[in-house]
């Protein structure tokens, strides 16, 4: 399997409610949003799908023509960030001649190779950092899909802060029998490009491991962001006030969005444990919110003490 998750702010000036995510998200007539209150508001749409007739991209260069589709969706996490994100799975071998549509259709989600299939240096060639020219390229359908909704007249194009996007390229390779899922590599590139490498089981549904390469770059982008939001307040150096005022759309609108695993397959649920211990995504997240928590306390302490705000 191999995807390309999006994420981004969404550019509205508050967060959107469960009927108005719902609409957002609407990519087809036929389907309906599902939208989750608990343990946080989570609207995703149905899939919708992208034929493809090119290369698959490959480390040793060697041209791998392929066809089917790519299934893409969207995801709205808290109203406030939104994910889109593509995917597709690829047998070990597919038919010598190509197909009609018919045949590709029935199989969502599924691009054949002509022949066999070299996995690993597919694998390698997904994350290279660009993309050829003629290779299968999902990232531009995932990014496609983002601007799309990004520009949905329901947006009033305010954000409340400025951030960048992020992109996480993953692929997934069969583990080894009798071994459970694990996560291989996991890199930090240039231009918001961050790529995973895992290893799952036979089995184990691209609805999953969509799911969890969704949640990691929600939580990398959250973490980025709020990286960034520190830097620019320039917390510790600058008047207290100043910093507060910077950081306040951090407590407003990020903070409590922080969730990891809320929606990952059980099956899956032990990788965050992994990311947990190197780099230590939520030690990092915990460090930087109680900076900002002191730094709030600190101004606090001032303000009660202020003759001109005591209450007459």
């Amino acid at each position: 399997m191999c995807g390309e998750v999006r994420t981004a702010l969404l550019q509205h000036a508050q967060s959107l409610p469960g009927a108005a995510a719902a609409d957002l998200l609407q990519l087809r007539g036929d389907e309906r949003v599902l939208v989750s209150e608990r343990p946080n508001a989570y609207a995703v749409s149905a899939d919708v799908l992208t034929g493809v007739d090119c290369r698959l991209p490959t480390s040793s260069g060697a041209k791998v023509r392929a066809v089917g589709t790519v299934a893409a969706r969207a995801v709205l996490t808290g109203g406030r960030v939104l994910q889109t994100g593509a995917v597709f799975r690829s047998p070990p071998s597919g038919p010598d001649q190509r197909q009609p549509w018919g045949h590709y259709l029935a199989r969502p989600g599924v691009v054949e190779p002509f022949g066999k299939l070299t996995d690993r240096s597919v694998a390698a060639g997904f994350l290279l950092p660009t993309p050829r020219p003629g290779e299968l390229d999902v990232g531009a359908i995932s990014e496609r899909l983002l601007s799309r909704l990004l520009r949905h007249q329901l947006l009033d194009q305010r954000a409340p802060f400025k951030s960048r996007r992020t992109r996480l390229r993953w692929v997934a390779l069969l583990a080894p029998d009798g071994e459970g899922p694990s996560i291989e590599r996991f890199t930090l590139a240039e231009d918001g490009l961050r790529t995973v490498e895992l290893r799952l089981p036979a089995g184990t549904g691209s609805a999953a491991a969509t799911s969890l390469c969704e949640d990691l770059a929600l939580h990398d982008w959250l973490l980025t962001t709020l990286v960034r939001m520190v830097e620019r307040s320039r917390l510790g150096s600058a008047d207290g006030r100043d910093a507060v005022t910077a950081l306040r759309p951090a407590v407003d609108h990020l903070l409590h969005l922080w969730m990891p695993k809320a929606r990952a397959d059980r099956a899956l649920g032990p990788l965050w444990e992994v990311l947990e211990r190197e780099p230590g995504f939520t030690r990092q997240w915990q460090t930087l919110v109680q900076r900002i928590r002191d730094q709030l306390a600190l101004q606090a302490i001032p303000l009660r003490r202020d003759p001109a705000l005591t209450i007459r």
